[in-house]
């Protein structure tokens, strides 16, 4: 079967992938009753659901990384992480088309309220995670490893920057 990414890049991908979700699942691991008020202020599942349904996003999202790391699941964990991703901006979107952009996003990191450029960003993102699914990332040796790893951290650590740079345009949107 022919693959139309090549394996460095889907690796690269899937690499940036569990970085992100572990950033993600930590903040909500670690402060699971800011997460569990920032789901709530979503206002799309009834009151009494809003921690059962925070328990099952943590986990998935803890998913997301474990079958990243086993080579066999890479694709589901790709598959996965895009869901999660589209879903993410589709409860974003639905709160920003009722005329709620004063929710913190509980993305995990920088305090960052409601705005369309997260939902295209989660688009953005689902996409990339795809393109972990796009080959099969086995058989590579000591350089080819570091090379994926490497590439993980770069686009990882530029995310981080384009996130920052997300929130304090959110801030200084704010104090106008």
């Amino acid at each position: 079967m022919e693959t139309f990414v090549p394996p460095l890049v889907a690796a690269t991908a899937t690499v940036f992938m569990a970085l992100l979700f572990a950033r993600a699942a930590l903040h909500k691991v670690f402060d699971f009753t800011a997460f569990t008020g920032f789901l709530a202020d979503y206002e799309l599942v009834p009151e009494s659901a809003v921690r059962p349904v925070a328990i099952l996003v943590a986990l998935a999202e803890l998913a997301v990384i474990l079958t990243a790391i086993v080579p066999a699941l890479h694709v589901v964990s790709a598959v996965l992480a895009a869901g999660l991703l589209l879903g993410y901006g589709a409860a974003m979107a639905v709160n920003l088309r009722r005329g709620r952009d004063r929710i913190e996003c509980g993305c995990g990191g920088a305090v960052q309220p409601l705005a369309w450029t997260l939902v295209w960003r989660n688009a953005v993102l689902a996409a990339f995670a795809l393109v972990g699914a796009g080959s099969s990332a086995s058989g590579f040796g000591v350089t080819e490893s570091a090379a994926v790893i490497i590439g993980g951290l770069t686009f990882f650590t530029t995310y981080l920057l384009a996130d920052q740079i997300l929130a304090n345009a959110a801030f200084i949107r704010l104090k106008r």
